[in-house]
């Protein structure tokens, strides 16, 4: 369902008329914060990097996929997650998904097999905007606001197929975008 203002914990969908900008065409970001006042804080959810989390911190001993969660900060870790009685210092972006927390009790539980990749997603860096930008870029018609369907399972929702899914699921004009190429000038 399109939503007309941002909230933590709704998703943005990168409108086709960002094709131009790497950072985000064809991007699905979780909003994890909104303010008026002080901007916006969201993560990339359908772009994975080629590194895995163990590639990143020696200490962790599986193999969790990272995702570019954004522009900003591509040198520092991020994760969200759904298990907060697990990892505590957790903020709740919404309904069952939670922003960081304690990261060294975060590592003994995924080397524990406790979390699994199911329960915990890793980004380098995030998506973030100035006070009113975000709004001023909706009013621009560079992102579709829509309610977060998948509540904590957004975390699974991995595909880089998952701007396609919503573009279809949009309908109308959105269907014709939906099978164009990443790079319209090399059709």
């Amino acid at each position: 369902m399109i939503i007309s203002e941002p909230k933590k914990g709704v998703l943005l969908i990168a409108e086709p008329s960002i094709m131009g900008d790497m950072s985000f065409n064809r991007s699905v970001i979780l909003l994890a914060e909104h303010s008026d006042e002080d901007g916006s804080v969201g993560f990339i959810l359908n772009k994975p990097l080629e590194y895995t989390i163990n590639d990143l911190i020696l200490e962790i001993e599986i193999p969790f996929r990272v995702y570019n969660g954004g522009p900003v900060e591509q040198d520092n870790l991020y994760f969200i997650h759904k298990v907060p009685a697990l990892i505590e210092d957790s903020v709740e972006i919404a309904d069952g998904i939670y922003w960081g927390g304690n990261f060294d009790k975060a590592i003994e539980l995924i080397n524990n097999k406790i979390i699994t990749e199911e329960d915990i997603r890793f980004f380098l860096g995030y998506s973030g905007w100035e006070a009113s930008q975000l709004i001023e870029e909706l009013s621009l018609k560079s992102w579709v606001l829509l309610e977060n369907q998948y509540q904590s399972g957004i975390i699974q929702k991995s595909s880089v197929a998952f701007w396609k899914e919503k573009m279809l699921e949009l309908g109308g004009d959105y269907l014709l975008w939906s099978n164009a190429p990443k790079n319209p000038s090399l059709n």
